[in-house]
């Protein structure tokens, strides 16, 4: 049985940052932790069709900052803003200290592994066949910027008695590469064959080194690779 290594977990402080930035000790680390998922599940509980892919939070003395990227901005925030205030109210009476929301636009949703994943995950509880919402979410990725994507379902595909395992791939996943923005998301499909799993890699490009080394010569100016 193969051993993987979560691309997101791999990358931490080389290319990605912490969903939670915060730090605690002991009891109230657990409660924090507890309290991270209880305010994304609210947010993604309020507004189920807004897209919501990823919730991060930010603690400040007396202050929490919480950002949402949604790939539906107009849903989450409702009629003159009525949706961000009982989201923003609920938050406060979760936590219990003022909130800043943060409402940001995912500009690309068809590039967003959550998203993806989550769409074919949909797709297969309406019965639509898993190869077609596969192929579908890889053109549609593709067709928006995405230099690679691996879709993998896994589970009682069709019907079948038994459980197995079906990837597509277009494009190139470089999955040890640390330089390489790999999102990566799951999802469950709840089927009336059982439960189907979905995974979803996108890789978007390369990040370019943040600094270049200029060498002067007598000759000129060279920068190295």
């Amino acid at each position: 049985m193969g051993r993987k290594v979560h691309p997101i977990g791999f990358r931490l402080n080389v290319t990605r940052a912490w969903r939670g930035r915060w730090f605690a000790e002991g009891a109230q680390y657990r409660e924090q932790l507890n309290q991270d998922f209880a305010i994304q599940k609210l947010i993604q509980g309020a507004a189920p069709r807004a897209g919501v892919s990823n919730v991060e939070v930010e603690r400040y003395p007396g202050k929490i900052k919480v950002s949402v990227y949604t790939a539906k901005p107009g849903i989450l925030i409702g009629r003159k803003g009525e949706g961000v205030k009982k989201i923003r109210q609920s938050l406060e009476e979760l936590a219990g200290k003022k909130m800043d929301l943060d409402i940001k636009e995912i500009k690309a949703p068809d590039t967003d592994a959550y998203l993806v994943a989550r769409n074919i995950a949909d797709q297969m509880e309406r019965r639509i066949s898993y190869r077609r919402a596969m192929k579908r979410a890889i053109q549609q990725a593709m067709r928006q910027g995405a230099e690679g994507i691996k879709i993998e379902v896994a589970g009682r595909l069709s019907g079948a008695e038994m459980a197995r395992t079906v990837w597509l791939r277009d494009g190139r996943v470089p999955l040890q590469t640390l330089r390489a923005d790999i999102d990566f998301s799951r999802a469950e499909a709840l089927t009336t064959f059982g439960r189907i799993g979905v995974k979803v890699w996108v890789f978007k490009g390369l990040f370019k080194p943040e600094l270049e080394e200029k060498i002067e010569t007598t000759e000129g100016v060279y920068v190295s690779e």
